[in-house]
């Protein structure tokens, strides 16, 4: 059921940041990022009742607080890498990193996945390369580039992200979530103040937004309750195959080509998660 979960967090992450990034066609996309973390707050604010639990220890907040700022910190540097830089290098690196740091942690604190699934993992990490594979905009500056650095910082950040909230215990409830969000959305809105973008977005894409930040919400809490249930490793692993959906919803509802490498990774997809989830 763990694995389960994962995947469906990874279905909804691929849709949030398929809605996001359409809104950030029509919109400042650190007001669009900025806005749908405030949706997500608002939301598990109101659920917070329905699932009445304690407070984390001490150190279970600091787990969630880390998990806000670096959530924050690795979605900012995405979009900026992808503003900036290369995106034939930030998107596939960033993809990559953010399976490989919670695997490598989830080994240093003793899982360990049989030979199928690590398979698995190694066949996943190649899929998110493939998939995440785009051809850079004509006229990219390709002077100083600083593409795979910031592409390194964004997916360590997302990696990251996924072993703080792993870290924030098992008996917390929503707090974990509403800590990290609180943290992300106070963290983006300074941002957003020392950069001088608006803190609202067109009326035209609030719809949009408020989707792609209930659907992230939804991600992070089935990834929370994934990864309390199963193993840091493959759950995060299968979490972040959310390039998939993203790029299956722009074939379907955009007509975007899929490119040949994308079609070979999102058969090294299916091929991964049918490995690790017959361990």
């Amino acid at each position: 059921m763990a694995l389960v979960l994962a995947l469906l967090s990874a279905l909804f992450y691929g849709s949030a940041d398929f809605l996001g990034g359409l809104a950030a066609r029509r919109a400042a996309a650190l007001s669009v990022t900025l806005v749908a973390q405030g949706i997500g707050l608002l939301l598990v604010v109101l659920a917070m009742p329905l699932f009445p639990a304690e407070p984390p220890s001490i150190i279970g907040m600091l787990w969630g607080a880390g998990a806000g700022a670096t959530g924050g910190l690795g979605v900012a540097l995405l979009y900026y890498g992808l503003a900036v830089g290369r995106v034939s290098v930030v998107a596939p690196v960033t993809a990559v990193c953010a399976i490989t740091i919670p695997v490598l942690v989830a080994i240093s604190l003793g899982e360990r996945p049989g030979p199928v699934a690590l398979t698995g993992i190694a066949v996943a990490v190649a899929s998110v390369a493939l998939i995440s594979r785009h051809d850079d905009p004509a006229g990219k500056p390709q002077g100083h580039d600083r593409s795979l650095a910031i592409a390194l910082a964004s997916g360590v950040a997302i990696g990251a992200f996924f072993v703080c909230l792993a870290r924030t215990g098992s008996a917390s409830g929503l707090w974990p979530l509403l800590i990290a969000r609180a943290v992300s959305t106070v963290a983006l809105a300074a941002a957003a103040r020392v950069a001088k973008v608006p803190f609202v977005v067109p009326r035209a894409v609030v719809p949009v937004v408020v989707a792609c930040g209930a659907l992230d919400m939804l991600a992070n809490a089935l990834y929370l309750v994934a990864v309390r249930e199963g193993p840091l490793g493959l759950v995060a692993t299968l979490a972040s195959l959310y390039p998939a959906s993203t790029v299956v919803l722009a074939r379907m509802v955009l007509g975007e080509r899929l490119r040949p490498v994308q079609s070979i990774g999102l058969a090294c997809a299916a091929a991964a998660i049918a490995m690790i989830t017959s361990r």
